[in-house]
C-alpha cells in the first residue's frame, strides 16, 4: 500500500508507527486505520481543496470567529495567503467541534492530535472489535430504527444547545458503534447563533436522517423534531432534556399587513411633525 504524502512526516515524527490499512474516503478526506503508541487509531487524511467534491463552504463558514485580525483579513481578500488559512481553518474547525461537543457530552470521537492536514481520532468499534459501520451500512428492526432515531435526535438537542450544527448529517456519518450511535464528520460544523442558514441546515440534518431511517420504521417520516427544536432554541427553552414530541405546527395566521402599513405611515407623518417644528 502506498503512503499518503500526508502521512509521511507523522511516520518520521514518530506520531504514528504504521499505517495500517485504508478504511474508507469521502467528499472530504481518506480515513486510515494506523498504529500508534502500540494502540490503533484512525488517521483523517483531508483531500486537496482541488479534489474535494464539497462544495458552497461560505454557506457552512458565516459567523466563525477568526482570533488573528492579519489571518482575517488575508482570508476576506483571498489572498494566497488568505486562501491557505481559510484551508486551514476548515480543517481545524473539525478540531474544535470534537472537543467542544466532546465535553458536553454529545457522542463524538475522541482526537488525539492534529498535524499537517491529518487528524489523528480513536476508532470506533463495533460488537465485533472491527471497525464500526456506517448507519448506511446496517440493517434495522423497527425497534432498532425508533431506537437510532431517538438517540441522534437527541445527540442533535445537546449540539444545539452547545451551539453547534453539523450542517451534513447523514446516514453517512454516523457510526454504529459497539455502545450506540456516534456522529462523525465535522469539518462543516455550524454556529447556530450566527449563521442565517443555521435553521434550513438544522432541519435538513434531521430530516435526513429520519428519512433514512423511515425505511425501516415508516412512522418516523411523519416527525417534525428539527422545526420544534428550532423554535424552542429561538425563544431561549431548549435544554439537553427538554422533552420533545415530534409534532410541531408553524404558524397559520395571516399577517396583518395593513396594520402594518397604517403604523409605518403614522410613523412616517410623526417624524415630519417633529421635523416641521
Amino acid at each position: 500500500m502506498r503512503i499518503p504524502d500526508r502521512l509521511q512526516p507523522l511516520l518520521e515524527q514518530g506520531l504514528i508507527d504504521e499505517v495500517m490499512r485504508p478504511l474508507m474516503s469521502g467528499k472530504e478526506a481518506a480515513v486510515y486505520i494506523v498504529a500508534a503508541s502500540g494502540k490503533y487509531c484512525v488517521a483523517k487524511v483531508y483531500k486537496e481543496a482541488e479534489n474535494r467534491s464539497f462544495r458552497q463552504r461560505t454557506a457552512y463558514t458565516e459567523g466563525r470567529q477568526v482570533r488573528d485580525s492579519r489571518q482575517r483579513r488575508a482570508m476576506e481578500k483571498g489572498s494566497k495567503f488568505g486562501k491557505e488559512q481559510t484551508e486551514s481553518a476548515w480543517q481545524t474547525a473539525e478540531v474544535d467541534a470534537l472537543y467542544k461537543l466532546g465535553a458536553v457530552g454529545v457522542r463524538v470521537p475522541k482526537p488525539i492530535a492534529y498535524s499537517e492536514g491529518v487528524l489523528l481520532m480513536e476508532v470506533v468499534l463495533a460488537p465485533n472489535g472491527e471497525a464500526a459501520p456506517r448507519l448506511c451500512d446496517c440493517n434495522l428492526t423497527e425497534a432498532q430504527a425508533w431506537n437510532v432515531h431517538a438517540f441522534i435526535i437527541r445527540q442533535v438537542v445537546m449540539m444545539l444547545c452547545a451551539g453547534t450544527i453539523h450542517g451534513d448529517l447523514s446516514e453517512y456519518n454516523v457510526l454504529i458503534a459497539w455502545d450506540g450511535p456516534m456522529i462523525i464528520d465535522l469539518p462543516q460544523a455550524v454556529d447556530a447563533s450566527h449563521n442565517q442558514s443555521a435553521r434550513a441546515l438544522l432541519v435538513r440534518d434531521v430530516n435526513n436522517i429520519s428519512a433514512y431511517l423511515a425505511r425501516f420504521a415508516p412512522e418516523i417520516a411523519h416527525t417534525r423534531f428539527g422545526e420544534e427544536m428550532w423554535a424552542l432554541y429561538e425563544r431561549g427553552q431548549l435544554f439537553p432534556d427538554s422533552p420533545l414530541t415530534g409534532r410541531w405546527r408553524g404558524s397559520t395566521r395571516r399577517a396583518d399587513t395593513r396594520s402594518v402599513m397604517r403604523e409605518i405611515d403614522a410613523a412616517a407623518q410623526d417624524a415630519m411633525r417633529r421635523r416641521g417644528r
